[in-house]
């Protein structure tokens, strides 16, 4: 599903939930808003770098912007740029005198590398399309309490998944529609 058509987002919020920790990444501009759940230690290294946090010794990720800084090569940008199987995926935008290189990052890691720097963030067109919820859900979950945003989260996914697989039966590609309907079976 990788995209090469990217919007500029935002790190709208780190949340927790019941089922876990989360990042919103919102695209600027737009009423929907794009969950990725994170692991504990990334949510406080993002915390810590969006909250520009004092610590007495470099955390992982402020190390490796140390040594990119030293070596004399840039965070440009970081791009979320697939989602596969309910797995996204990420990269780092790096500049250098050498040139432009790209390597391969967790969303978490590339995020938690990004508010260090404040350097953009994007995201690919397709992926909000596919897991984006709208701001007006998410509120609405936060404030009554009744719908977790996990809840909301396979929502959306479900119905990605009843598209995509009227799509493979359309194409009469029914390996890849009795895989998509085994995963709808897992939600």
């Amino acid at each position: 599903m990788s995209s090469n058509t990217y919007v500029e987002a935002e790190i709208w919020t780190v949340a927790q939930t019941e089922q876990g920790n989360v990042v919103l990444v919102r695209p600027k501009g737009a009423e929907v808003a794009v969950p990725i759940f994170i692991g504990q230690l990334e949510t406080q290294s993002i915390l810590i770098g969006l909250g520009k946090v004092d610590v007495p010794r470099p955390l992982t990720h402020d190390l490796l912007m140390a040594i990119l800084r030293d070596l004399g090569i840039a965070l440009e940008r970081i791009e979320i740029c697939d989602l596969r199987d309910g797995t996204f995926f990420s990269r780092l935008i790096l500049s250098s005198p050498g040139g432009k290189r790209e390597i391969d990052a967790r969303p978490s890691d590339a995020i938690a590398l990004a508010v260090r720097v404040a350097c953009p963030v994007y995201i690919a067109e397709q992926i909000v399309e596919d897991a984006g919820i709208p701001i007006d859900s998410l509120r609405e979950a936060a404030v009554t309490g009744e719908e977790s945003l996990r809840n909301v989260a396979k929502d959306s996914e479900r119905e990605r998944l009843r598209k995509d697989l009227e799509e493979a039966i359309a194409e009469e590609d029914y390996e890849r529609a009795a895989t998509i309907r085994d995963r709808l079976k897992l939600i």
